[in-house]
């Protein structure tokens, strides 16, 4: 099975969503910076995906990593981002790290208060489409986390409701990414694991140990593994592009610089 590419590590600086006018960080390239150098090495994970949901069938999957503070959820946006890049594919991005979920923060959602993942999963008469917000302006769908109230995660995920969620979803979008928890602090992702076709798990360069990683690769299995994300590598693409195709003299934004 193809091994998806390594991605480059990302500087921070402030966006405004035209939409909502909240803030978002330029970690999320696919939303602020989608004319960069970075942005290219999403592109070549996205192409790897779209080979695989054409060879195989891939479809919905599931972002982790061994533990906290690797990046997981940042390559999560960044991915749902490049692949709605083609505006002909219907994309949803789902928070399901429902014990700290931080996905609609992230996106500057900070006026959505309705529904998420966890009161769809707590509630099977509420429908999907209360819990969903759409984002035209990026060609994407968001179902944030919810909110968890009396629930456990364990017992939502290990319910017949998640299976049939999913279900739902594969027949909605085209691509389904789920941002999932770590995969070694918590049960959840075992539990994920039955109902999507594979799993990302991101690698933080200088951070992520080698036996959690090890132990994390256990957990998700070989069938389900479709690869490893490198995050914040200390040499990022640049110096191949200025060489290569003359990047050399503008920013990441295209901007000449003098």
């Amino acid at each position: 099975m193809m091994r998806p590419s390594v991605l480059a590590a990302i500087r921070i600086s402030v966006t405004r969503d035209a939409e909502t006018g909240a803030a978002i960080d330029d970690h999320l390239i696919g939303l602020t910076a989608s004319d960069s150098v970075e942005f290219e090495q999403y592109l070549v994970l996205r192409q790897a995906l779209e080979r695989l949901h054409a060879a195989s069938g891939v479809s919905v999957l599931a972002i982790t990593s061994a533990t906290v503070n690797e990046g997981k959820t940042t390559t999560a946006i960044n991915l749902a981002a490049a692949l709605a890049r083609n505006r002909q594919a219907r994309v949803l991005l789902v928070d399901a790290d429902l014990r700290v979920p931080s996905v609609a923060i992230q996106l500057g959602m900070i006026d959505w208060d309705g529904p998420g993942l966890a009161d769809v999963l707590a509630d099977p008469g509420l429908p999907l489409t209360d819990a969903i917000r759409r984002r035209p302006t990026f060609n994407l769908s968001v179902l944030p986390a919810g909110q968890l109230r009396d629930a456990n995660p364990y017992e939502l995920f290990q319910s017949t409701r998640f299976g049939s969620v999913v279900a739902e979803l594969r027949r909605a979008y085209d691509y389904v990414v789920f941002d999932a928890p770590p995969a070694v602090p918590v049960p959840d992702c075992r539990l994920i694991e039955a109902c999507v076709d594979g799993f990302l798990i991101v690698v933080a360069a200088h951070h992520t140990p080698r036996r959690l990683l090890a132990e994390a690769l256990t957990i998700v299995g070989p069938e389900k593994s479709l690869g490893l994300v490198f995050n914040r590598v200390d040499a990022p693409f640049r110096g191949y592009y200025d060489a290569y195709y003359g990047y050399g003299g503008y920013t990441s934004r295209g901007r000449a610089r003098r």
